[in-house]
């Protein structure tokens, strides 16, 4: 991978020796040691709200086909944060040319690509869809995975804005009604969960950063239809969303549910931001940082008496 830019941002002090370790020139973070668990109880509290509705629990690889991504006009809309997998075509005078002066100061020296038929995950849900290309579904499905994600960002900084970064998805696909009861729901329970951890956030109408967006037909029908909420922390931090793709995506795999195309909706969590909303809110000291899991099984249980 190219290098990201740098940032000036380093991680406070606090959070490196609870685990955090920032790479600015990949806009990636290591994680360990309490930060490390913190992230795992916050995993666990996303399952707890996937569990609500009985979502299958599902394990993808890291990259996802190029052209599934095609057929969503993702390279279209998105080509800036798209990374791609690059490998060198196989014959031996172009791999005896590349090794014999492999790298210099601007990084690697590329020799002749092979075709490049893949993208590292852009966003965890896009394996689930392929995963259930032609299927006819007798009622609405509900699945979670987890993923180490990659985009490309003009600029970084930990926890918030990570070139790699770990998102959780909880997904419905169905008709167009259980999709919008499923969303409705997922808000109520992330709200719900938000409040027992005393994490101030407001929902906010977003649209996705898209390619020359003003003249992009989907940011327009985003900005007269919003389908895409966010609930961010401190103003500026989106921790999580609900979004709502109406039947593009079931039309694109010919994903079927009640005689026609399925609608698909997703909450997502992104980890590293959680990381960062529960030590601004509660401190660098991990022992003053709550029990996540704890609090999404009390967010369930008051949403099963509401």
């Amino acid at each position: 991978m190219p290098e990201a830019p740098a940032t000036e941002a380093d991680p406070e002090p606090g959070l490196a020796a609870a685990g955090l370790r920032w790479h600015p020139r990949l806009g990636q973070s290591t994680l360990s040691g309490p930060l490390l668990r913190l992230a795992a109880d916050c995993d666990r509290a996303f399952l707890i709200l996937a569990g609500a509705f009985g979502a299958q629990e599902e394990q993808h690889p890291a990259a996802v086909s190029a052209e599934l991504l095609h057929r969503l006009d993702y390279f279209s809309s998105f080509p800036h944060q798209a990374t791609f997998p690059a490998t060198l075509e196989g014959d031996e005078d172009n791999l005896a040319a590349f090794a014999t002066d492999p790298f210099g100061q601007a990084g690697v020296r590329l020799a002749r690509l092979a075709p490049v038929r893949a993208v590292l995950t852009p966003a965890a849900c896009y394996h689930i869809y392929a995963a259930r290309e032609g299927v006819e579904l007798a009622g609405p499905a509900y699945v979670t995975t987890v993923a180490t994600c990659f985009r490309r960002e003009a600029a970084v900084e930990p926890l918030v804005r990570q070139w790699a970064f770990r998102m959780r998805e909880v997904v419905c696909a169905g008709t167009a009604a259980e999709v919008r009861q499923f969303l409705a729901r997922a808000r109520e329970l992330a709200d719900r969960l938000c409040r027992e951890l005393s994490l101030p956030i407001t929902w906010e109408t977003a649209t996705d950063s898209f390619f020359r967006p003003l003249t992009n037909p989907k940011f327009l029908l985003q900005k007269v239809a919003p389908t895409k909420e966010e609930a961010v922390f401190g103003g500026r931090v989106a921790i999580g969303s609900v979004n709502l793709h109406h039947d593009h995506i079931g039309s694109a795999f010919r994903i079927t549910r009640a005689g026609g195309a399925a609608h698909t909706g997703c909450l997502a969590f992104g980890l590293e931001r959680w990381l960062y909303a529960l030590s601004s809110r509660y401190g660098e000291d991990p022992a003053s940082w709550p029990a996540v899991a704890a609090a999404a099984s009390r967010a369930v249980a008051a949403g099963n008496r509401a």
